[in-house]
């Protein structure tokens, strides 16, 4: 599991901003083919926990970008929390 995390930790340090956009796409591509499969009466749950979890997750990635957009703006990169 450790030789897994170092990968993943390795990858990332490599990768830009294509490379994240690229697994975003692949990941909502993979949502979309679930979504699409889903049998008509787990569509509503399907689409509820989805919202959820796309909130959860956009408001602290935001938080922590704007952080650093208000950091350079201000001259002093903030470091990643």
């Amino acid at each position: 599991m450790k030789f897994l995390f170092n990968s993943a930790d390795a990858y990332l340090q490599q990768s830009d901003w294509r490379d994240f956009a690229l697994i975003k796409f692949c990941l909502f591509s993979m949502g979309v083919i679930a979504g699409i499969l889903l049998p008509p009466k787990a569509k509503k749950p399907a689409i509820i926990t989805a919202a959820v979890v796309f909130v959860a997750t956009y408001i602290p990635l935001m938080v922590k970008y704007g952080k650093i957009v208000v950091g350079m703006l201000k001259g002093t990169e903030q470091t990643a929390e």
